[in-house]
């Protein structure tokens, strides 16, 4: 059940297990996973009957993706730049 919850998952939400892997351009799959999020954020709301549904989802996208952002941005200043992180004495 575990795997099948796993594989379910990838196959809708992950860009390298899905049909939009077959797009070239990782950022263009980003963008359209992007997309299709704030299309389900929407129709959630209409299903629910309020757009103040959406309001919050679409702020908890937003407070998501800044997270992986500033995650992401974290990581790489790590990788390229390792001493920005040492206290330098003056």
């Amino acid at each position: 059940m575990r795997e099948f919850v796993f594989k379910a998952w990838n196959s809708v939400m992950n860009a390298r297990h899905n049909p939009l892997r077959h797009i070239p351009d990782e950022n263009v799959r980003h963008l359209v996973m992007q997309v299709l999020a704030w299309m389900w954020c929407i129709m959630f709301s209409v299903y629910v009957g309020s757009i103040w549904v959406f309001g919050v989802t679409a702020i908890a996208h937003l407070l998501i993706i800044a997270a992986v952002v500033i995650t992401v941005s974290t990581f790489e200043v790590a990788k390229r730049k390792p001493d920005s992180f040492v206290k330098k004495e003056v």
